[in-house]
Parts: structure tokens; sequence; C-alpha cells
């Protein structure tokens, strides 16, 4: 079926953080001002309907009348190795795959079970923030292999910073987010079996979030980094359907990991975990029928990237903007303005009445920058970014 991703859904009412959480959002330091006039485009969640059969499945769930405890079927573990391996060729086995109520979850998890206090852990800042707080809140140390940014608003990893990285005794664990988030590489074969090499010759365990490995822009290729090894005993792989089908709600990460001794440690910290059976039901039905949805959204998302940066050009020609490789995420430079991120945030925050995220709760690399999230219907975004227009015309 033919999806309208312009149809704007009101999900005021609808318990969403981003359109009923203002007190929240408040509260979190985001923004000063949220009122009916609000337009959030802070979080990475999608205004856009979710695939038919999707709906179907969790209709037919709900006509069951009893929602208990739930197992996983095989077929919940068959469609995701038949997603994986259409989509990625990626083969998975079935005793590889453990599930996980989030990726930050497992992300904790996984700090949590391969280090001890004091240990460092590699990330890749700008890079999203509970990556930092999944370190730091279960005492270990960010160790900040940062990304480099040339003229053009392109970033690359620092190798050889990476390796001084990893040799250090005290590194144990590698964050990888890839595609990444904010920045929006779609990290090349090349540089995945780089980082894995670095990473197996010095001991680093390796955690891959790639929750966004489905959202890539028409002429990528997304290769997930267990592919890129003849050994891949050092890789743990998160993988979810809440960003590829806007269900982040359902709290669906499966996390694969070859290693069964590694499987069994990360089993025993984080204990049980049992999906609902909208869960179940909704992965089965995405990743069995998901994929015309999924190719109509991508194109969709690609439009509005273009018309965000044709926009910017003609009518913000200061913001230094690429469109993104990878995630729905655009990583916009205000610093040409050559005024503070406290008054580009005050302009589009307070004035223009838009929230986005600022760049420096994605690392000090990010203080001048801006993140939006863009998967709303396109009028919406048309909308935010004549608003944040007019706040910077006498600037331009």
């Amino acid at each position: 079926m033919k999806y309208n991703f312009d149809e704007i859904v009101n999900r005021r009412g609808t318990y969403s953080v981003k359109w009923d959480g203002g007190e929240f959002i408040k509260r979190a330091g985001l923004t000063k001002r949220y009122d009916e006039e609000t337009l959030p485009l802070f979080t990475a969640d999608m205004d856009l309907p979710v695939p038919q059969p999707l709906l179907d499945a969790l209709h037919k769930t709900v006509d069951n009348r009893i929602f208990g405890y739930s197992i996983f079927p095989n077929e919940y573990y068959e469609a995701i190795q038949y997603w994986f391996k259409k989509r990625h060729d990626w083969e998975i086995k079935k005793e590889e795959i453990i599930y996980s109520p989030g990726t930050v979850h497992a992300l904790n998890i996984a700090v949590r079970a391969f280090t001890e206090p004091g240990d460092g852990v590699i990330i890749q800042r700008p890079v999203y923030p509970p990556f930092t707080r999944a370190i730091e809140g279960n005492g270990r140390q960010v160790v900040n292999n940062a990304l480099i940014c040339d003229d053009e608003g392109y970033y690359s990893i620092d190798f050889e910073d990476f390796e001084a990285k990893a040799k250090e005794e005290k590194t144990k664990l590698f964050i990888l987010c890839n595609p990444h988030n904010p920045i929006g590489r779609v990290f090349n074969r090349e540089e995945l079996k780089k980082l894995a090499d670095i990473c197996v010759q010095n001991g680093v365990l390796i955690i891959a979030d790639e929750i966004h490995g489905d959202l890539i822009r028409r002429h990528q290729t997304f290769i997930p980094i267990a592919k890129v090894t003849d050994n891949n005993d050092h890789i743990i792989t998160c993988t979810a359907i809440n960003k590829t089908f806007n269900v982040a709600g359902l709290h669906c990460t499966n996390v694969i990991i070859p290693n069964q001794a590694h499987k069994k440690t990360f089993s025993k910290e984080m204990g049980m975990q049992m999906a609902s059976p909208f869960t179940i039901s909704a992965l089965i039905a995405v990743y069995n029928e998901g994929e015309d949805w999924l190719e109509q959204l991508k194109e969709y998302i690609d439009g509005t990237m273009e018309f965000v940066q044709r926009f910017l050009a003609e009518k913000m020609p200061k913001v230094k903007v690429r469109i993104p490789e990878g995630t729905y995420v655009m990583w916009m430079d205000f610093s040409a303005y050559g005024i503070s991120p406290k008054e580009v945030h005050d302009r589009i925050y307070n004035k223009a009445n838009v929230i986005l995220e600022d760049g420096s709760m994605f690392g000090d690399e990010g203080v001048n920058y801006q993140r939006i999230c863009i998967p709303s219907p396109r009028p919406m975004i048309k909308e935010a970014f004549e608003r944040i227009a007019r706040e910077f015309e006498e600037l331009n």
C-alpha cells in the first residue's frame, strides 16, 4: 500500500514525551518555553504512522483480550534471522540472540558485565549522551576518541588516537555507534575492519549500537561490524525495531552475542527479561511484512533532508549542514553566526518555539551545533525551519 507521510497525526493526549511532556521537558532544561504552539523535534521517534501489517498484528493481539507473561516463539527468532539475512546478508544464529527492553539498558548491562569500576570505555564524541551516562553512571571512565571534522563538515576516525587509547591497560570496552548519532556517518568496511582489528589485538570488547542500520540514504550500504572480521567473538551488537519502525514505546532491542561465554555473562548481569505480547507480535510483523513501508519511509526522509539542505542554503546560508549517510537526524553547525550557543538556543527554543537538542549535550565537540530529528510530516518540518529562519534573518 501507499503511505501518506505528509499526514499530520495529532499525538497530544497519547502520553507522548514530545507532545505531552512539557513539564518534564522544561525540568530537563531543554527549554523554558513549552505551549500549544511548540514544535518538538528533539527526540528520536517519528511523527509518522507505522506499517499497516504492524497495526493488524497489534489489533489481533488486542482481540486475544488477555495480556499475560509471554514466551519468545520460534517465529520471533526466525523473523530476526530473515530480516538481517535479506537486508544485510548477515547470518545470525538463534542461540546468539538475547532480548533486552532497550538499547540504553543493554549498554548499561554490558558496561557492568564486562568492566570493573575505574576501567576505561572508549566512545567517539560527539555522540549520543546516554553512552557517557552508561559509563560514568556505573563508575567507569570515559576514554574519548574524538571524531575529526573537516572544513566541509565530514567526520572521520582518528585511528592513531584510537589505537593508542585501546592499548592503555585500563581500556576494556569500546562502544561503537554505527550509523553514528548525531553526525550521521555510516562507517565503511575498511574503517570497521580497522576498528575491529585494533580491538581484538588489544583485548578490547566491542559493543556496537547499530539500531539505525536500516535508516540509511538510498546510495549508502550499511555493514554490520560483525561481518567484517573472521572472528567476531569480541563483538556484541545491539539491533532494534524501535527506530526503524517507530515503536520505541514497545521496548524491543535484540542483542547479538556470538561468544556464548559472553552471552552467559551478559544474561547473568541483566537477569530475566520478558517482552510483552505486543512487542513479540510487532517484531514478527515488521520484520516479515514491513519492508515496503521502510522503503517508502526512506524515500520520504531523504526528500525531507534534501528540502532542509536547500532551505538552509537559501534562507540561512551561514548554517553548515550535510545530508547524513544514515539515521534520521541532522547535525547543524551555527558557529558562523558569531553568537554564543546560549543565544542560538534562545532564538530557536524560546523565540521560534522549536525544541531541538543543543550540541553540547553530545560532548564539547558539539558546542556550536544543534541536532534535529526530522522524521515528521514535511509541512511540520517546513514550519519549524521558517520559524527559525525568521529569528536569524537579520544575522544573515
